[in-house]
């Protein structure tokens, strides 16, 4: 599944309106890496919330895709932020499950990060699966994921 230009849109879009610092961290259009790790494995319904979620991940513990916030501490509060828009946007979508599951991730990738354990893209993959209600979660799919996954996270 292809994840359209709209959701990164729409998360850029949304994250500038809301503050101005979150505007200025925007990476300019050239520089934004639109690149879908998780959300193929999931329905389409889940994907604009579950980038979201990614992005605020990445902002806590990784290269970012869309942002480039000037320090620490703006990463951690825009990384906040995209979690619980995140968490809206799959609401929205009408399952409270959903919203439950990628809370529980959020959570349990916190506490690998912590502990400096790893397993963390075994985790997004799975939950993503979860939400994929049958969609293809191949190994080659998921190999994929975890190899970009890879490539973003430090």
């Amino acid at each position: 599944m292809a994840v359209t230009l709209d959701v990164w849109e729409t998360i850029a879009q949304s994250a500038a309106a809301e503050s101005r610092l979150w505007a200025a961290a925007l990476r300019s259009d050239g520089e934004r890496e639109e690149d879908a790790i998780f959300s193929p494995l999931a329905e389409e319904r889940y994907a604009l919330g579950l980038e979201t979620i990614y992005e605020g991940y990445l902002l806590h513990y990784g290269r970012p895709r869309l942002f480039d916030p000037g320090d620490a501490d703006t990463a951690l509060l825009l990384g906040d932020y995209l979690y619980a828009h995140g968490l809206v946007r799959i609401a929205e979508s009408g399952t409270v499950e959903a919203v439950a599951q990628l809370a529980a991730l959020i959570s349990l990738c916190a506490q690998l990060r912590a502990d400096r354990l790893p397993g963390d893209g075994e985790a997004w993959a799975a939950t993503a699966a979860k939400l994929g209600d049958g969609r293809d979660s191949s190994s080659a799919l998921v190999e994929s994921a975890l190899a970009a996954h890879g490539r973003h996270v430090q």
